[in-house]
């Protein structure tokens, strides 16, 4: 999730295609870290957004016009000032350094003819927006950087531009394969780590990804390789950085179960497998407007459901302590029918006794075994048996109470699970309203004050529709589950669920028609996805006809019992396409 070399690569061919020739039209500075330009070229209008925001740096087209301050900033003035009519004559990056420059002509307060340079940095913490003369002189910067914050670099006006070298790095566009070798193998570090720290504009991803171009370990010591693999490694890096230099990129976004982990610009095949796919876009700013709104999307919503995360997790812990102590006390109670068979035996045998024994040897009639039985010597044998007797029934009277407890506890740790589950597969904060109204109804969240008028639920089950055209419906939650199952669904229609583990109900409906093969695999891979499972390589799938399928007596919204099903082994994955 790097700002890499070939990243910027990317978005300043863009750029340049799209902004070389253009005047700028606005500029406006929406946050303290974040310029807008309106620029025209070719009789189009493009807003190109640059963020120098230490956690988010970012430069994109967009086509949000996001409003600016009443009083613009002192660098958004000076800026207006100086090339609010300006033309971009030039888009360059040094190297592969995460820099994009432009080169702009303006007319100066003279009317004479003069450039100047805005150099964008994106370098996570260290990014910086950073207007300097055609000489390298610094006019300005978005961010002052005294000595006192960095001794290696100030950025200050009057100061000369420069590019810090903080460590021996080469460039990959150009370095040879001598000086490639020599750098590699002079570090003992992992392979993947030596690419990034010792070539510049490489990111962790694209250093792993080489390595696996080469079939090389990443994990290796890169002082280990030989010279023949360093040569197969340097080939590999010469064919990627032949499609940059052609500006041949393919800009996609790397998802691991439904959820955006990577994206670069050019395919990432170390992802392959691993339930991971790749969508490509068609340029580089709308995959990070994708990329980001959707990480945005996660975060809120995983935000937004910690509180109830934190309550189901306190609740599932408190359940497992429990279930573990009744289990032992369970157990303890396996020693009652020997008590019972001492109290039969000491009342067929005890006339036998005198009085007074420790213990007694007989034949144990039910084994045909000798038995030896502790006694109380201050008590008679019938007086012994009795006492047996009522250890017996203590323990039969707990081990009923056991029984019945430990099936509630774990009924309590089911619908605990299943509630963990649909937290795990919430996209929207809609989702989550249903999820607390769940919690409130069993007792989990404290209903505070008088019984208040509902929320209002707007969250709706999926719906997909299969590649032979058969509709299918997949509960977010309980409540969902319970509507797809005994609502939306028939008694002829499908029903699938993951085996033996928390997820969604899965139906499809047939209207009449006999499924496909092809969809009964795609509903099952959407119950492996829409479950625990999903980050396993398979899940086990039961599937039968809805008819079969009951509401089970007593039990929690969405639990149901079925018998005499099918079963199937399935991918998790999304290969339908949503209905929106």
């Amino acid at each position: 999730m790097a700002f890499d070399g070939i990243v910027i690569a990317n978005l300043t061919n863009d750029i340049r295609l799209k902004l070389e020739g253009g005047k700028i039209n606005k500029i406006a500075q929406p946050e303290k870290d974040e310029l807008l330009f309106t620029i025209k070229n070719n009789r189009e209008t493009l807003r190109l957004s640059v963020s120098a925001n230490a956690s988010l740096p970012l430069i994109y087209f967009t086509e949000n016009n996001k409003p600016g301050p009443l009083t613009a900033p002192n660098f958004c003035m000076l800026l207006r000032k100086h090339i609010g009519t300006g033309r971009i004559i030039r888009v360059s990056q040094p190297g592969l350094e995460r820099i994009i420059e432009l080169l702009i002509e303006h007319l100066d307060e003279m009317g004479d003819l003069c450039r100047k340079r805005l150099i964008i940095e994106l370098m996570g913490k260290h990014s910086n927006i950073i207007f300097c003369k055609e000489d390298g002189t610094i006019l300005d910067s978005i961010k002052h950087i005294s000595a006192q914050v960095s001794s290696v670099r100030e950025v200050l006006p009057g100061r000369n531009y420069f590019i810090p070298q903080t460590r021996e790095k080469a460039d990959p566009l150009t370095v040879t394969e001598e000086e490639f070798c020599v750098l590699i193998h002079s570090t003992p570090a992992p392979l993947q780590k030596a690419l990034y720290q010792k070539l510049t504009g490489i990111s962790p991803v694209i250093g792993t990804e080489l390595c696996h171009l080469a079939s090389l370990d990443g994990d290796r010591s890169a002082n280990e390789l030989s010279e023949i693999e360093l040569c197969h490694l340097y080939r590999r890096l010469s064919l990627m950085m032949e499609e940059v230099k052609q500006g041949n990129f393919e800009p996609n976004i790397v998802y691991q179960n439904g959820e955006p982990v990577e994206f670069s610009s050019v395919p990432l095949t170390c992802f392959d497998g691993n339930h991971c796919t790749a969508r490509s876009f068609p340029s580089i700013s709308q995959l990070l407007e994708t990329y980001y709104a959707e990480k945005d999307i996660l975060t809120r919503i995983r935000q937004k459901s910690s509180d109830l995360r934190r309550i189901v997790q306190t609740s599932l812990e408190r359940n497992y302590k429990k279930y573990d102590l009744q289990l032992k006390q369970l157990k303890d109670t396996e020693k009652r029918d020997k008590y019972k068979i001492y109290g039969e035996l000491l009342t067929a045998y005890g006339y036998e006794l005198s009085g007074g024994e420790k213990e007694v040897s007989c034949l144990n009639y039910y084994t045909n075994e000798e038995i030896r039985i502790p006694l109380d010597p201050q008590l008679t044998a019938q007086e012994n048996s009795q006492k047996y007797f009522g250890k017996y029934n203590k323990l039969k009277r707990t081990h009923e109470a056991m029984t019945a407890m430990i099936q509630e506890t774990r009924q309590e740790i089911g619908h605990l699970e299943s509630i963990s589950a649909a937290l795990d597969i919430a996209v929207k904060e809609e989702d989550l309203v249903q999820i607390k109204e769940e919690l409130k109804e069993y007792g989990f969240i404290k209903k505070r004050g008088p019984e208040g008028k509902k929320p209002k639920i707007t969250s709706r089950p999926y719906h997909y529709l299969s590649s032979d055209g058969f509709h299918i419906y997949v509960g977010k939650n309980n409540y969902q589950n319970e509507e797809v199952t005994f609502k939306i669904a028939d008694g002829g229609d499908w029903w699938f669920h993951a085996k033996g583990i928390p997820g969604s109900h899965v139906i499809v409906k047939t209207d009449g028609k006999e499924l496909t093969d092809q969809t009964y695999e795609e509903a099952a891979s959407l119950a492996a996805y829409y479950s625990k499972g999903r980050s396993s390589e398979k899940v086990e799938i039961d599937y039968i006809q809805r008819k079969q399928v009951k509401k089970a007596a007593g039990g929690a919204p969405g639990f149901v019992i079925y018998h005499t099903n099918y079963s199937m082994m399935a991918i998790p994955k999304l290969s339908v396409k949503e209905i929106q």
